[in-house]
């Protein structure tokens, strides 16, 4: 097992290494669960990568929720599951939160359009604002529930932007999470979407999902401010996401294209609020 943490850090910093940079400005006693429960994240959005049938994805998914609920202590073999079950415990996680994350993630193995707006903040929800408010849990448990709220705009303003960012990638495999209702005000549809081009409304249908990321994080930064530095770390992907959003509305760069980060740009942005934290707006 001694081997464990580090096997568990390098598999966030191979796979989700916006998140790896952020764990790293948390208090060193931290940097492991945090590890943990981002390397559990980076397993669980990856499934429809490395198994191409959707039955087989809910296969592994269920995998994750028996380890997550079983009451024996036994190892299971699997760094990252060890890991995290420790975690888990130590910090008294709510499991519920883990069960939501994985239902949320079984949309991911299938093709159907994303219903509605609605759909999709609570797709964001379960996910990505999930983590954060998990991260703030371990960081500060005693601050942490006053900024659930927060911590859910956070989440919605990450994931919408990161699902712009793998818009190439999801169009290829025929997969659409832009909700079907603000495609059909677009103009478009999800079929229409995946294909070619994307159709004359597919340029608006981003804008729209654009200016939706744009909502969500600009009411997290109203509040940001009042974070305290003791959950900053739970919160510093924001600074990355407000900067991808700012490369999407680029004047000139398409949507449907990749926004990206130089390296020392990242961590001159986590720097900088890791120290400061957010000015008030």
């Amino acid at each position: 097992m001694s081997d464990n943490p580090k096997i568990v850090m390098d598999a966030v910093r191979a796979a989700d290494h916006d998140r790896y940079l952020s764990a790293l400005y948390a208090p060193a006693d931290k940097r492991d669960a945090l590890f943990s429960l981002y390397a559990f994240n980076a397993e669980i959005a990856s499934v429809r990568d490395r198994i191409h049938e959707p039955l087989p994805g809910e296969v592994r998914l269920q995998w994750w929720r028996d380890v997550i609920t079983a009451e024996s202590d036994a190892e299971t073999g699997h760094p990252i599951a060890d890991a995290l079950r420790a975690t888990i415990s130590t910090n008294r996680l709510p499991k519920a939160a883990f069960d939501n994350m994985l239902e949320a993630r079984i949309f991911d193995l299938y093709d159907d359009p994303m219903p509605s707006r609605t759909d999709l903040e609570g797709y964001c929800g379960e996910t990505a604002a999930a983590l954060i408010q998990l991260a703030a849990m371990m960081l500060d448990p005693q601050e942490a529930p006053r900024f659930a709220e927060l911590a859910g705009r956070a989440g919605c303003a990450q994931a919408i932007i990161g699902l712009l960012l793998l818009l190439p990638l999801h169009r290829r495999r025929g997969q659409c999470f832009v909700p079907a209702d603000i495609l059909a005000a677009a103009g478009s549809s999800s079929e229409e979407f995946v294909k070619g081009d994307g159709g004359p409304g597919a340029q608006r249908a981003v804008s729209a999902m654009i200016a939706l990321a744009r909502d969500h994080l600009g009411a997290f930064e109203q509040g940001a401010a009042a974070l305290p530095a003791s959950l900053r770390p739970a919160f510093l992907p924001l600074a990355l996401t407000r900067a991808y959003l700012g490369r999407l509305e680029k004047t000139g760069q398409s949507p449907l294209g990749t926004a990206r980060l130089s390296t020392l740009r990242k961590h001159w942005l986590l720097l900088r609020h890791a120290s400061r934290g957010w000015s008030p707006i």
